[in-house]
């Protein structure tokens, strides 16, 4: 068997730039980023898709995502990467309509039978999600690369931003946390197969009804948990929402074994990146194996939904009779100076 993940220098959206050079670049921009009076959401607030008012009942919600193999299989990489792509769509509240695949490979290195396989797995969770696929693009490149470009459509009135969180929200996140954990294990050759399976399971899980419960209960903020961490895309959230947050940190969802395997060495990149951009947060007491699990670089995470108390047991139910995993992990506060996160 082809191990895809050894053609690559990292896992996932762990391959993604830090947000501390995002930022970098974005302050060296020497003009403005361009827009109009249609943009109902821009690269203002970092949130996780651009939204574009067609009409009054309208708006397009538009979004890509790409990256490195995080699993062997092909078929299991092209139904992650395409759930991972959906899924900024659904933080928006949005419905996808129709999706283009972005392929790079190395012609000379791996069969064309594989980037096949990448295609049909892509395929079947477009089909899944009632999303139309029309096209593409494909590059030659030394390093395989997968994603897909997204057009969604949301009710402009039933948008769901990362600036909308309130002071007393529940903070509920509805997938456990560790695929970037699991994802470097198994790179590493430490992941047990039981791990493996569940983390698949869960990146391969669409966040639709989590979505759809968010803007039927009129919820006020989301976003979903991919490659800054759960720490880095709450941080968005605070920032956007001028709010501040107290985080559960002995209350965070791993994966079974995922504990193990960050005690074996199994952090990537792109967390350790995330934990060096923390200087915002107090830890408290917490441990190194709990800063890792809420830094650690998710690949097709869950959302995480700012809920008002009154909402909050509904939603809950809801979310478990929906079959998704449900964790309550923190609330939002009142901003402060100093810490933003507070771990507890």
């Amino acid at each position: 068997m082809i191990r895809l993940t050894s053609f690559s220098h990292g896992a996932g959206c762990g391959c993604k730039l830090a947000s501390v050079e995002l930022r970098q670049v974005l302050a060296g921009m020497s003009l403005p980023l361009p827009t109009n009076e249609n943009v109902l959401v821009g690269p203002w607030t970092a949130d996780d898709a651009g939204v574009y008012l067609l009409d009054e009942h309208t708006a397009l919600v538009q979004t890509l995502d790409f990256f490195t193999p995080v699993v062997d299989d092909a078929e299991i990489w092209g139904r992650i990467a395409a759930a991972n792509a959906l899924s900024d769509v659904y933080a928006m509240g949005g419905r996808p309509i129709t999706a283009m695949n972005i392929v790079a490979w190395p012609r000379d290195r791996l069969p064309w039978e594989l980037l096949g396989r990448v295609l049909d797995g892509a395929a079947a969770v477009l089909d899944e999600a009632g999303c139309a696929l029309v096209g593409g693009h494909s590059i030659d490149d030394a390093e395989p690369k997968f994603g897909l470009s997204i057009t969604g459509i949301v009710d402009p009135s039933k948008v769901l931003t990362n600036a909308g969180g309130r002071a007393g929200d529940v903070l509920v996140l509805t997938k456990p946390l560790g695929t970037g954990i699991v994802t470097t294990a198994l790179k590493r050759d430490l992941c047990p197969t039981e791990v493996r399976d569940e983390a698949v399971a869960s990146m391969t899980q669409l966040n639709d009804q989590a979505s759809q419960i968010a803007v039927e209960l009129g919820l006020h903020a989301a976003t979903d948990i991919t490659g800054f961490g759960l720490v880095g895309h709450l941080t968005e959230m605070l920032v956007a929402s001028g709010v501040a947050a107290e985080l559960s940190i002995a209350d965070l969802p791993a994966f079974p074994g995922t504990m193990e395997l960050v005690r074996l060495g199994a952090v990537s990149g792109g967390t350790a990146r995330n934990l060096a951009d923390t200087h915002h947060v107090d830890w408290g007491d917490s441990t190194e194996e709990q800063r890792v699990l809420a830094c650690d670089a998710q690949t097709s995470g869950g959302l995480l939904l700012a809920v008002p108390p009154p909402a909050a047991e509904t939603a809950l139910l809801r979310l478990a009779s929906a079959g998704r995993h449900t964790s309550v992990v923190g609330r939002l506060v009142p901003a402060r100076v100093g810490a933003t996160i507070s771990a507890r």
